[in-house]
């Protein structure tokens, strides 16, 4: 069965939106995910732009500017709802790793 569009977002989505809490150009994001990550979470172009794409579909970002080939993203209210929703999710999941974990790493 297909995932649900969205359900949950892949690094590469996740990041791509945190990045547009602020104002920023598709260069920009391909700069600072890898930034932000340390080097572990790189996105190509492609994907980049395709998910921007997806993500202006999904009214989770809006454009702000556009200089010529330049155009500029930032976040909306829907896409910041989803980032909380997979931080939340995240928790959970490290939440359940340590009840199920935590008490064989404290031998």
């Amino acid at each position: 069965m297909a995932r649900e569009k969205f359900k949950t977002l892949t690094e590469q989505m996740f990041y791509t939106l945190l990045c547009l809490r602020e104002v920023c150009y598709g260069m920009d994001i391909l700069d600072r995910v890898p930034a932000m990550t340390n080097r572990r979470v790189n996105i190509g172009s492609g994907t980049l732009y395709t998910l921007l794409e997806q993500f202006l579909d999904a009214e989770m970002i809006r454009e702000v500017g556009v200089e010529g080939r330049k155009r500029s993203y930032i976040l909306t209210e829907k896409g910041e709802e989803m980032l909380k929703t997979e931080c939340e999710r995240m928790a959970a999941q490290l939440a359940d790793y340590q009840r199920i974990f935590g008490k064989e790493n404290k031998k």
